[in-house]
């Protein structure tokens, strides 16, 4: 049945059937966007910031609070992936979040949260966000909480722990919470919504550690701080705050987020609060931005999301139909090129702390988050732009030079690229106690390093240049003994193998060489019995989980990937891979995708980019057409 599919023309079909599903989906101005899920944290967290905001929208509530009930396991917990485990701190903030939506303590589910909530150890076992959420609405003790002071601005770049040793993400959000840490907001939850019942534990507490482990001095440090927070004087408190202030303003995006992300936008706003701004401009374009991060499901539900991804969508996009077969000059790809050069980032950001002569260049996950392009997107976009033609050909090769020069810039010294900045990796912010949940710091990553080599290598680059030699030594360096490669940005190692093998091809390494084969025998020896791919969140917690998950269009198209650029496009197993495809597909032209196969945080945050489902497989199947092709001559 394999062997026939070569001399047929259903892969054709199938590549055709899915080209048309994504051409009919591509918005009027040129982009690709779909939503992108998380967890139920995101719509708790948003009720309890319109709470203590004093935005209370009855409508509102009642499609967030069904749309909470929709993601309930059937045990009454939640999880913070389909499938999942109980998680403890989604189950927490989803029944407090409910709770004060009306929905009564004594509804069976209810009552199961609630025990397993005691049977973990009550409210005293979970994050410090959680915990922090429920001090803002007067259930937990201020005095109980790590300490970020505001002091903490004074820093200079040079001196650890400063704002920018921490990732992006991380000192966003650590910013805007050194004026709510500092002010200690309370807005009182109404009578009938207060969770005394939540602290009524019946195993003792399980608190979590700092990322990096307990660390005897920052503990210290932190009781120091507390006691400090009661001095009558603080000297630097005040110009610390003030500080902090301006950085937040500084920072405001174009459509009123910060960091394009839910956490530090939610705290600004608190923080806005705190200092009584709420009628202030960038308080007021603030929170009319989040209803564009909202999303309606279909059962009259709302969820709020934890970013959103139309550049990264698009750029995806744009190569898997030119993968497909697209001519460089289709109009669908004109109109995505001409939006995607006008969305460069032409002005300094934060990365520019650790690369001040470099000039800007790059690309955001988002519409708007110009103080944070990250690499990722720019290899992507840089790489679509390369492969397509546009009307302006001199506005496209200027885009691509300045993409190409600020790539290179953010090379960190050994070898890698991460996401945001330049050797962001100093692990002493790991153990801040307040540090418990989510990564901190952005150290160079497998997968966003071979997409940049894929870019670097779509222009002819190979290892002559040093800027490729010392990548391609830093993924030799990272690879797992089993002959894998972590997947920080994907689930999981599937996705770091689908990453890296053609990377490396892109710049000349030669497949046959023992380590790349290495890493295409463990995909063949973790195939599932359908022939497709699919690896579990759960194989970051448990490395014995690597590799094994129910089939998924985007993981089977990341293995797909992989071996058809390591030369095994005749395989047995690329057969079945495609065969899985095909038989998968649905009459639309695409495909299911139940499971999460994005990551945010590994081990803490899982994310579904619900594009994956019908972009990746478009690009397998038009790689492995191409590459057949070039077998029949």
């Amino acid at each position: 049945m394999t062997k026939q599919l070569l001399d047929t023309p259903m892969v054709q079909a199938t590549l055709e059937a899915g080209v048309a599903h994504l051409l009919r989906r591509q918005a009027p101005d040129g982009y690709w966007w779909a939503p992108l899920l998380s967890n139920v944290c995101m719509e708790a967290e948003y009720v309890l910031l319109c709470h203590c905001l004093g935005k209370k929208n009855p409508e509102r509530e009642a499609q967030i609070r069904k749309y909470i009930i929709s993601q309930r396991r059937e045990d009454g917990t939640w999880s913070i992936y389909p499938g999942g485990p109980s998680d403890l701190n989604a189950t927490v903030e989803a029944y407090v979040a409910l709770k004060y939506l009306g929905e009564p303590a004594s509804d069976p589910q209810m009552v199961q949260a609630k025990e397993f909530i005691q049977n973990e150890g009550g409210i005293e076992s979970t994050r410090v966000f959680t915990r922090l959420w429920l001090a803002m609405v007067g259930q937990y003790p201020w005095d109980k909480l790590p300490v970020i002071p505001p002091e903490i601005m004074h820093l200079p770049k040079s001196v650890p722990l400063n704002i920018y040793d921490f990732a992006s993400w991380a000192r966003a959000t650590i910013v805007t919470l050194t004026i709510v840490m500092n002010r200690r907001p309370v807005t009182p939850l109404p009578d009938y919504a207060k969770v005394p019942e939540l602290f009524e534990a019946k195993r003792p507490p399980k608190r979590r550690s700092a990322k990096g482990g307990d660390s005897g001095f920052f503990v210290a440090l932190d009781k120091f701080l507390k006691a400090y927070n009661k001095w009558p004087i603080q000297p630097g408190r005040k110009s610390g705050e003030q500080k902090a202030l301006e950085w937040i303003l500084a920072h405001q995006e174009a459509d009123g987020c910060w960091g394009g992300i839910q956490p530090p936008w939610f705290y600004a706003l608190l923080a806005l609060k705190c200092l009584n701004m709420t009628d202030h401009p960038a308080f007021v374009k603030g929170f009319e931005g989040l209803e564009a991060y909202g999303v309606h499901t279909s059962d009259g539900g709302w969820m709020f999301q934890a970013s959103i991804s139309p550049i990264w969508d698009t750029g995806l996009t744009v190569l898997a139909l030119r993968s497909a077969g697209l001519p460089p000059d289709h109009p669908a790809l004109i109109k995505a090129g001409e939006w995607l050069v006008s969305k460069q980032i032409l002005k300094d950001g934060d990365w520019k702390v650790r690369r001040r002569k470099a000039k800007p260049g790059g690309w955001a996950f988002e519409f708007h988050c110009e103080n944070y392009p990250d690499v990722d997107d720019t290899a992507m976009v840089v790489l679509a732009l390369n492969g397509i033609q546009l009307p302006d050909e001199g506005k496209r090769r200027d885009a691509l030079t300045r993409g190409f020069r600020w790539l290179r810039e953010m090379q960190s010294s050994n070898g890698g690229w991460g996401a945001y900045d330049v050797d962001n990796t100093r692990q002493l912010t790991n153990r801040i106690p307040f540090c418990d949940f989510g990564e901190v710091i952005d150290p160079p990553s497998e997968d966003v390093t071979a997409h940049v080599l894929e870019c670097f290598g779509s222009f002819g680059y190979d290892e002559a240049w040093k800027v490729i030699r010392k990548a391609v030594e830093y993924l030799k360096a990272q690879q797992r003994p089993d002959g894998s490669w972590f997947g920080r940005w994907g689930v999981n190692y599937v996705y770091g193998i689908g990453a890296v093998v053609p990377g490396l091809k892109a710049v000349g390494v030669d497949m046959r060489e023992p380590w790349v084969q290495k890493s295409l025998d463990w995909l063949v020896e973790h195939q599932n019995e359908d022939g497709g791919w699919g690896e579990d969140c759960r194989s970051y917690d448990d490395p014995r989980l690597a590799g094994q998950g129910v089939s998924t269009p985007s993981q089977t198209a990341w293995a797909l990937m992989a071996l058809i650029a390591g030369g095994r496009v005749e395989s047995d197993a690329v057969l079945r891979g495609v065969t899985y495809l095909h038989d998968t597909q649905r009459a639309d032209g695409g495909w299911d995708e139940e499971v999460y196969t994005g990551t945010g945080f590994p081990g803490d945050f899982y994310l579904a980019y619900t594009m994956y489902r019908d972009i990746f497989p478009v690009w397998a199947l038009g790689r492995y057409q191409e590459a057949m092709q070039r077998i029949r001559g």
